[in-house]
Formats: structure tokens, sequence, C-alpha cells
């Protein structure tokens, strides 16, 4: 029986999101880099990593020797219940949510550069196929970063939140890119500091997000005093994880309030979060969605709406769902919300299915609807077409919104009415008018109180596909060869041949030491990798890393942690 491809298990709006791993553009020199930080991770982690992480490496098909292939993780995380797909650095938040949310890890199929060896604050391979993947081996955390995708799926972002984003993946990029210069890395920098500097509020989203990188990025299991390492963000750099236990960093013990503790991704974290087991994320992650729009609606959850300027969903009693920008909530006599304005395409749905005809194309310039019970305590989703037409299609509110039109049908779901079509309709709250019939047919949403609020569209298919889809889309697969280090990934080549051949060839050796002395001076991995062929090389190779180490000290942890591991 065939597999089912990730991408035939996921929403169509998503595959673009979904990239091929060319397994071609990995230069000799990426291999290596991949194969010493797995060689020197693996010994410190068998140490101060969770139990399950090591396991979890030989469990989910991540190998030391070589960069993976993508498909090999993938096939190895079906047995847990979860699916990997490639995708090329930073997707939009709710995107790689949404995959986590569909139990599928998307991993970054890029490889850092060398001279980001210890750490990169772009998406990689190393972050997502070693940090991510080993630790979904563990059901309980596994189930814990499907629920937290869930979550993460209905929460609601600001448009603050959007342009900060925006920015760190447009540093990231630069930081990454070979041909950037520091003009071009500092002008980049300052456009991050100065979307920072417009943030007023932390959102669902940004709380959230700081639970995700105090749990899943940077969390800690265990003892408070003796913990283990679980965060993918410490278990994919090498100098962080290295100096995390150190006594300048605070060991706090995980409760829901790591949520109101903020982060700064370009400097090493001051203090951790330490869990007991992953069961008790769970309860925090539940503890905190409790406080959500999506669960509690209402009022608030509209308000938190309003103020996002992003596209949200609110969930009637009828369980119409309305999604769009909402600019404006009218409020009766009793303080409760009396009529929603929204500005831009809008969307009715039911059950997370668009209504026919009730797209973004049709709601293009917005959408506006009563709520509440009418005079004399009727719910307006409980009317009868016969009873409307009783009525003369005029509707009277307790809160003071009338309607009068002409009625032509309703939209029903089990005999309850969701919508109802009016013609020559006018709406007015006192002396405001609120639609009149030269803007043409009205669409009256039913309900009479908001259950719930949430991110984004309901039927985010049909709505992406209507307004233009993510305005960001992802980018192509990149190599990590240039000009520069074009002859220098030759002699790595060379190395990796002699090692997997298995013979002994002096003669070869001395020449790539020779070439190394003359040529490149300041490459410290090849000069390691050349250290696990004995011969009377030893000596001087060492001696070349230790005068390299003193004449660049950005290398000396990792060329003494090279030669530890050896």
């Amino acid at each position: 029986m065939r597999r089912p491809t990730v991408k035939e298990k996921v929403p169509d709006y998503l595959h673009p999101f979904i990239a091929e791993q060319d397994a071609s553009l990995y230069t000799p020199i990426d291999h290596a880099s991949w194969r010493y930080i797995m060689r020197v991770s693996k010994a410190f982690f068998a140490q101060h990593a969770h139990q399950k992480y090591v396991d979890g490496l030989i469990e989910t098909g991540v190998s030391t020797d070589r960069i993976p292939l993508i498909e090999e993780i993938d096939a190895q995380l079906e047995q847990f219940g979860w699916r990997a797909c490639a995708i090329v650095g930073f997707i939009p938040p709710a995107v790689f949510m949404e995959f986590l949310s569909l139990g599928i890890l998307p991993i970054a199929c890029d490889m850092r550069r060398l001279e980001h060896l210890a750490y990169t604050p772009a998406p990689d391979i190393v972050h997502e196929a070693a940090g991510h993947a080993p630790i979904i081996a563990d059901r309980e955390y596994a189930d814990y970063l499907y629920e937290y995708g869930e979550i993460a799926r209905k929460v609601i972002f600001s448009i603050q939140d959007m342009d900060v984003y925006e920015a760190i993946r447009i540093l990231s990029d630069t930081k990454e890119a070979p041909q950037s210069t520091p003009d071009d890395i500092a002008k980049a920098q300052a456009s991050l500091d100065t979307a920072l500097t417009k943030v007023t509020y932390a959102s669902e989203a940004t709380q959230l997000s700081r639970m995700g990188w105090w749990t899943i990025e940077y969390g800690l299991v265990g003892d408070l005093q003796n913990p283990k390492i679980y965060g993918a963000g410490l278990l994919s750099s090498l100098s962080e994880s290295f100096h995390c236990f150190g006594s300048g960093v605070k060991r706090l013990p995980f409760s829901v309030d790591c949520v109101d503790m903020t982060f700064d991704i370009t400097r090493p974290q001051p203090q951790l979060y330490v869990t007991p087991d992953f069961k008790t994320l769970r309860e925090g992650l539940d503890q905190f969605a409790n406080s959500l729009a999506f669960r509690r609606g209402g009022l608030e959850g509209l308000l938190k709406a309003q103020r996002s300027q992003t596209v949200t969903t609110a969930v009637l009693d009828s369980g119409l769902q309305i999604g769009g920008r909402l600019e404006e909530i009218l409020k009766g006599p009793d303080g409760q919300p009396c009529y929603l304005r929204y500005h831009g395409p809008s969307q009715l749905a039911l059950g997370d299915h668009e209504l026919e005809g009730h797209g973004a194309k049709v709601h293009a310039s917005g959408f506006g609807t009563p709520l509440g019970k009418l005079r004399g305590g009727k719910r307006p989703q409980d009317l009868s077409d016969g009873e409307i037409k009783r009525l003369s299609g005029w509707l009277e509110f307790e809160s003071g919104v009338s309607l009068e039109g002409t009625f032509v049908k309703s939209v029903r779901e089990g005999g309850v009415a969701v919508v109802l079509m009016f013609e020559k309709c006018t709406v007015t709250l006192g002396d405001r008018v609120l639609f009149q019939p030269e803007w043409g047919s009205f669409d009256m949403a039913c309900g009479t109180i908001v259950t719930s609020v949430f991110g984004g569209a309901a039927d985010r298919g049909p709505y992406l596909k209507d307004t233009g889809g993510y305005a960001q889309m992802p980018g192509r697969p990149k190599s990590n060869l240039t000009a520069d280090n074009r002859e220098l990934a030759k002699l790595y080549e060379k190395v990796r041949q002699l090692r997997e051949s298995g013979g002994s060839y002096p003669d070869s050796i001395q020449a790539l030491v020779r070439e190394l002395d003359e040529k490149h001076p300041n490459d410290w991995l090849l000069r390691l990798e050349l250290l696990e062929f004995k011969g009377e090389w030893i000596g001087h190779l060492r001696s070349s890393l230790v005068a390299l180490a003193a004449r660049r000290p950005e290398f000396k942890e990792l060329i003494e942690r090279g030669l530890a591991a050896l």
C-alpha cells in the first residue's frame, strides 16, 4: 500500500510552503559541519540532554555522518504518529503552527554556514532535524507539541507581530547570505529595532510564542538543580547548550507565567525554565489557553480582534462564523456587542467551511451585522421564514438596532437560521444609519452572543485564494558554495573520500596538509577531520590548531571541543 505524501495530507494553500530538498546543494563543507556538530553534540548531550533525545536520534533516522534526507526522517517519524516536510527558511508563523496542528514537523532544508556553526538565527536543518525531530519520539512531548500547534492555530496575531516577524526574517536571511556586507546587516538590524519599538502590547500570539520559546526551544526538564535539555534551540546550539548550566543562567520552575517573560533571539538567554515532566507542560498550556479569545469569546474576545487589525473569526451561538478585519463594535444599553462592522474582504462560514456565495469576493468591501435578541426575547436564529414574512421584514432588537427590508431567503443548518438575506434594506441604531438600500443586498448573521474568537479565517483556503494568499511566499533552497570556498570544498571532498575508502594514503594526506598551510591558514574544521587519520602529521596539525585558536578567539571553543571529541 502506497504511503500518502505529506502534500496529500495538507490543505492546498499550504502546498507552496513545502519545498523539495535538493541534496546536491549541500557542499562537502556542509557535510563536515554537520558531522562536527553531531559528534560534539552526542558526547555532550549523552550527559546533559533528556534520554529520549539521545535515543530519538536513532529512532527518527537522524544520521551522524551526513546531512540527513528529510524523507528518511519523515518515514521514521510516522511510527510516532508524525510526519515531516521540507521548507525553506522562515515561513509565516501561522503556517508553521498549522503544520504542527496537523502533526507535521516542518524542517528547513538549508544548512548553516561554517562561519555560523555554533549558532544561526535562521531556521536550518540542524535546528529542525537534529533539534526538534529526536525528542518527538517521546509520546508526552509529542502530544504537547501537537496541542501547542492546535492552540497556536487559533491565537490572534497583531499587525505589529507580523511587522516584527518580517523584520526578523529579513535580518536572519541577511546574516546567512554569504554576499551580505556589514552595512546590509546593520540596516536589517535597524529595521528590526524600529519594528520592535512600535510594539505597544503583547498579543495572544506573542504570549504563546514566549511559552514556545521557553519550552519547545529553550526548555529544561527534570530536577531544578540537575535538569536535562529538551529544547531544540539548545539542542542545535553548540555554544549556548554548552554554557546553559553555568552560574550566569538562572533556572526557574516552569509555570504559565513564562508567557510574560520576553526574550532576545540575538543573545544567550539569561534564564531558563525547568519543567518536572512533559505532562506539566500540557497542564500549563491548557491553563494559558483558558485565557484566550477562542475559549472566552464575548466582548473580551472581540476587543482583542479589533485591536489586532488582522483577520480574525467570530463564532456566534448559531454556529455561524464571521471572518475578516473587525473595525468597529457597537454596544447596546447593557454594554454588550449589538453590531459588528468588518472592513475589507470578509467571509461567512459554518463548521470551518465557507458558505456558498459568502466568500471574500462577495463581501469584498466588508460586512456588518446586528447581534442579540429581538424585542420580546426571541433569538433571530429561531425565526422561521414564515415568521419573518409575517413581520414584513422588520426586525427590532432589544439593543435598539432596527432592520427593515424585503426578506429574500434564509440559510439554515439543522433548522437553525444562520443567515437572513434582505433586499432594499435599512439598518439603524438611533440616528446612525448602519446600512442603506443603495449599498446592495444585506446579509444578516444570526446570533445573540459571540462564543469564540480566533485568529485567521475559518476556511482559510478559499479566503486566501480570494485575497491573494500570504504576502510572503517561501524562497528556494540555496547552496553555501561560493567562489571563495570552492577550492576549499574540493579538499573537504578529498578527505571524505579518503575516510570512506578505509585505506591509508599518507602521501595524499601530506599533500592535503601542505595545501591547507599554504592556501587556507584559517580553516580549522578540515584540520580536525585530518586528525582522524593517524600519522606523522598529527603533531603539526595539533600545533596549527592551537595557533589558530590563539590567533582567532572565535574558533577557540569550537577547536577545543572538536579535539575533545576525537
